[in-house]
Parts: structure tokens; C-alpha cells; sequence
């Protein structure tokens, strides 16, 4: 570990100490459910720890309303995404609609999955949510981003190949609970 790593740490660190409390309580302004609320402020502290050291940061409550701003932005996005989902499995006929247990195996699956995208970095995480959920193109993803087409390219790669082990692992998993209940 380099000294820059140690004293980037350590800005973060104070960082922390000083404003997580401030920015919890204005998360609580958007947000109200405290488990949201905390779980958002320590995602933007890590994600700042994650990214590489400034040179200095001026303005550090600006910076992390800003990073908390995206985090909520995608916390909306994949509960909008649950819930048109689940609105969609509303409509299908009651005859093939799928069962209570169902359901509950399939928000258990998307929940997983969420955290399995939870384990990506930020941009490579936005890049796959642009494209699988708001369906924008790998241009238009690298035109929001401000990323290249290329880096929209490997980080769509990347996110598909963990997003095939997660897959795996879930049909592993069903594979020996069926084992067992026989």
C-alpha cells in the first residue's frame, strides 16, 4: 500500500468522522426509512474511498450530496424496475400467474441479483443498468457516462460475465434444495 492509499484512507476517514452524521440527516429529507438512509451514506463514503485521490477536496459536503444523489437516483430506479416487474406478473391470467411462492422466489432472485451488482464498481454498475433497464444504446451510455464506447464495451462485458456466474450460482443452489427435499 503506497502512501497516497494510507493518506487517502485517512482523508476519507476524517471525512467520515465529520460528515456522515450531517449526511444522514439530510438523507433522511429524500429518503425517511433509516436503513436507506444509512446504507446510501455509507455507499457514497465508500465510493469516494474507491475513487482515485484528488488532488483536494473544497467542498466535501457538495461532493458527497452529490455521489449520495446518484446512489438514491439508482435506489429509485431499481425499486421502479421491482415494482413494474411485479405489476407485470399482476396482469398476466390468474390460471398462469405465478404462485405466492413464486413471487417471492423470483424479488428473492432479484434481490440477489441487486446485490450481486451491488459488488460493481460505479460506473461499470450505471453502465449495465443504463443498458438492461432504461435500454439506452452502448453510444448513448458513453455519451452520459462521459466514458468511451470501448470502456461501455468491456464494463457491459464484465457485468454480464458476473451477472452469468450469479445465474449459475442461483440454479446451483435450487439444484441441491431440490436434492435435499427429496
Amino acid at each position: 500500500m503506497s502512501g497516497t492509499d494510507v493518506s487517502h484512507r485517512n482523508d476519507v476517514g476524517g471525512l467520515f468522522r465529520a460528515h456522515y452524521p450531517w449526511l444522514c440527516a439530510r438523507l433522511r429529507q429524500y429518503l425517511g426509512a433509516a436503513c436507506s438512509v444509512e446504507d446510501i451514506a455509507a455507499e457514497a463514503f465508500v465510493q469516494l474511498l474507491e475513487a482515485p485521490p484528488p488532488v483536494s477536496i473544497r467542498e466535501p459536503r457538495a461532493l458527497l450530496t452529490t455521489i449520495a444523489r446518484r446512489l438514491i437516483f439508482q435506489l429509485w430506479r431499481r425499486r421502479d424496475l421491482e415494482r413494474r416487474h411485479l405489476d407485470e406478473l399482476q396482469q398476466v391470467d390468474q390460471p398462469s400467474a405465478p404462485s405466492p411462492e413464486e413471487l417471492a422466489q423470483l424479488t428473492q432472485a432479484l434481490h440477489g441479483l441487486d446485490r450481486t451488482l451491488a459488488r460493481l464498481p460505479g460506473k461499470v454498475r450505471a453502465t449495465f443498468l443504463l443498458s438492461r433497464v432504461d435500454g439506452l444504446t452502448y453510444p448513448q451510455i458513453a455519451a452520459e457516462l462521459g466514458i468511451s464506447l470501448r470502456s461501455v464495451s468491456v464494463y457491459m462485458t464484465r457485468s454480464e460475465a458476473l451477472c452469468a456466474r450469479h445465474s449459475a450460482n442461483q440454479f446451483l443452489n435450487r439444484h441441491l434444495q431440490n436434492k435435499r427435499s427429496a
